[in-house]
């Protein structure tokens, strides 16, 4: 057996595989809620009421979806490239650590001030940490995935190095931890959740905008088909890929800026809450389009949510509600390969 690219698929295919794989991921994980004594109706009503039951509980999903919805925006734009940034986790906790050393040593400043300081500071942060496999990527040809991936754990380390050194609070009574943000840096919130959820709306705008309006956004797509077309084209092909991916994790660390400004109060090392990893998982679900970023990640967010409720509810184990949506993640990303290619047997070659 062997893939091959679909080249005959239609709208109406792609969402009857995408139906038949929801379909089958419920069943399967149907058959697991009835091995573990409970009725999967019930497990699976309960999932979306603890989601969605409540304004307060809609207001959680919704904080969860805002990092999902904006960090995959920014990973978007370097998978576009055929770039494979899973260096988001680094990014954004980059651009909380920049963000933070605004908010830490410039609380004073007023709140219309020092809030743009911080998405700015934020920005930075995670723009510079992308630049370094980007720069690698473009000048030695390194693996991005390899160099991303690390740098991850070098941006744990590092906030962790803060929070139990320079950076630890001296009223923090012995604990490990950095002192809370002054009023003034903290995000407003509407409706109950901050307004990091507004931001989130103008970026994808903004992104979706320029991926298909401008000339920048034609160029990022035409190195991402074909470096060589690009080349004989004229483009600049360095510059371009270093450019957006500088965007890509500058967009990455202003998750961290309003992470640590709207929900955390403070810097902390699991301030990125593995969103950066969570969200590639939303970015190839929307298929690299950034208007389907924002239902999907809510969506995703609702799982995450609701799996958590269910724990509680039914006394169900943080490692069954995980293997559950593991079950219908597994379904789902398994239906795209299945949109984009199709299995076909090999042709047996006769021995003369």
């Amino acid at each position: 057996m062997r893939m091959i690219k679909r080249t005959d698929m239609t709208p109406s295919k792609a969402i009857l595989i995408r139906t038949i794989a929801i379909s089958l991921s419920i069943l399967i994980a149907s058959l697991f809620i009835v091995i573990m004594g409970h009725n999967p109706l019930s497990v699976f009503v309960s999932m979306i009421v603890g989601a969605f039951g409540t304004a307060y509980r809609i207001q959680d999903t919704l904080t969860i979806a805002i990092p999902l919805v904006v960090t995959s925006i920014g990973i978007m734009i370097a998978f576009k490239m055929k770039f494979w940034n899973i260096g988001a986790e680094g990014q954004i906790l980059m651009g909380a650590f920049m963000a933070s050393y605004v908010a830490l040593n410039y609380g004073d400043l007023p709140k219309i001030v020092l809030l743009p300081l911080m998405f700015i500071a934020g920005f930075v942060g995670g723009g510079f940490w992308a630049l370094i496999p980007a720069v690698l990527k473009v000048q030695f040809g390194t693996n991005e995935t390899i160099i991303t991936l690390m740098l991850n754990y070098i941006a744990i380390n590092w906030i962790t190095y803060l929070q139990y050194g320079p950076w630890k609070d001296p009223g923090s009574m012995g604990f490990p931890r950095i002192a809370e943000f002054s009023d003034n840096a903290l995000l407003p919130k509407l409706f109950g959740v901050h307004v990091g959820w507004i931001i989130a709306i103008i970026i994808v705008i903004i992104i979706s905008f320029i991926l298909a309006k401008t000339k920048n956004g034609y160029k990022l797509s035409v190195v991402g088909e074909s470096v060589d077309t690009a080349r004989y084209a004229g483009m600049n092909v360095k510059r371009i890929i270093i450019t957006s991916i500088v965007v890509s994790g500058g967009i990455c660390g202003l998750v961290g800026m309003m992470e640590v400004s709207g929900v955390n109060r403070t810097l902390t090392a699991g301030v990125s809450a593995g969103y950066g990893y969570t969200a590639i998982i939303t970015t190839w679900l929307s298929g690299l389009k950034a208007t389907v970023i924002i239902p999907v990640s809510i969506l995703f967010a609702g799982m995450i949510k609701g799996g958590s409720f269910i724990q509680t509810a039914f006394q169900i184990p943080q490692s069954a509600a995980d293997l559950l949506q593991a079950l219908i993640l597994f379904f789902v990303i398994g239906s795209e390969f299945f949109i984009q290619y199709r299995l076909v047997k090999s042709e047996k070659k006769e021995v003369a």
